[in-house]
């Protein structure tokens, strides 16, 4: 018997858990056909920044205010080419035309942290046809005088505002750096978060030694990533009422298989397409099926949450029983190579 692959996530019944992140692969129609046609369950948009919006309201602003009284030399008026994709009407307009472009379900990605108006566009989004929201929320604290307290509040305003302005469900993307975030994760859901996204990766920036100049240096992901979002994963299952999604380090059918059993929803892959093709889809698909088959599981949701730390044998291996584990077990190999 073919397995079952379905799931659901945020509501939206999927064919099989295999979900495109949000990448630069989303940035056309014809980008979503492709994601469509190689076998996505469900594509997440690309994230439209909260400093997009806020810099076309204030271009705007500037330019009625003031332009009257400029030369028509003086371009410091008009904003600087953008360094991201397309602006905020162009976004939605992608959406409304992926609706009716694609059957599968479509994710908008809003990018921000800061209360204020750019939330709107959650709203913009929604009645542009996006069947979700992902909220990608991701700040760098630097002010000493911060108190990380405030830092997770401000996180909230966020989600609240959001989810308060919509009806589509929404799924919170942060990053792991909380003091207990279990906690904070259980106060996202009470905030109004239908699912969580784990992990936002933190990008940083490289120093050019030879320009002497700070400079952006994107490195995609790698299988072994997927083990901070799946100690999380395997932690929250059972204890918080959200869907969730792994989005970090899912490069084939084993990381899908391993983000299941620890109790996602749906595995998201970007990294692995940028790098080898968007035919990787279908791809993962059929080795997820076989390995089903050989292995005799009946369904997806069989397995879902088999491996999570409520249902192991041993529930300290994902506490601080496992890093005791794990120093211990390296040892050295007798041919000069290095084994764990």
């Amino acid at each position: 018997m073919t397995p079952d692959l379905s799931t659901s996530y945020l509501g939206l019944k999927l064919e099989h858990p295999v979900v495109a992140s949000a990448s630069p692969l989303s940035y056309t129609l014809d980008g979503i056909r492709e994601l469509e046609d190689a076998g996505a369950a469900a594509v997440v948009m690309y994230s439209l920044f909260e400093e997009q919006i806020e810099q076309e309201s204030h271009a705007l602003h500037h330019y009625l205010e003031y332009g009257t009284h400029s030369y028509a030399e003086a371009l410091d008026y008009f904003p600087e080419p953008q360094e991201f994709n397309v602006g905020p009407d162009q976004y939605l307009e992608l959406i409304r035309r992926g609706k009716e472009a694609v059957r599968i379900p479509l994710v908008g990605s809003l990018n921000g942290v800061s209360p204020g108006g750019w939330t709107e566009y959650a709203r913009l989004m929604e009645e542009a046809g996006a069947d979700a929201l992902e909220l990608n929320l991701y700040y760098l604290p630097t002010d000493p005088g911060m108190t990380g307290l405030e830092v997770e509040e401000m996180y909230l305003d966020v989600v609240r505002d959001v989810s308060q302005s919509i009806s589509i469900p929404i799924a919170v993307k942060v990053g792991p750096y909380f003091s207990n975030f279990t906690h904070m994760a259980a106060r996202f859901v009470q905030a109004g978060a239908s699912g969580l996204v784990l992990f936002n990766r933190f990008y940083q920036p490289d120093l050019d030694l030879d320009r002497l100049e700070i400079t952006p240096n994107l490195v995609l992901s790698r299988a072994d990533e997927l083990r901070l979002p799946l100690t999380w994963v395997a932690i929250l299952y059972g204890r918080i009422q959200a869907d969730l999604a792994i989005t970090t380090g899912v490069h084939s059918h084993l990381e899908v298989l391993k983000g299941m059993m620890a109790g996602a929803r749906v595995a998201m892959m970007a990294s692995e397409l940028l790098k080898n093709g968007v035919e990787r889809i279908g791809e993962t698909v059929q080795e997820l099926q076989t390995w089903m088959l050989e292995h005799e599981y009946e369904s997806i949701q069989q397995m879902q949450g088999s491996m999570s730390q409520i249902h192991v044998a041993n529930p300290d291996a994902f506490e601080r029983g496992n890093y005791m584990k794990v120093l211990r077990s390296w040892r050295p190999d007798p041919t000069g190579m290095l084994i764990r």
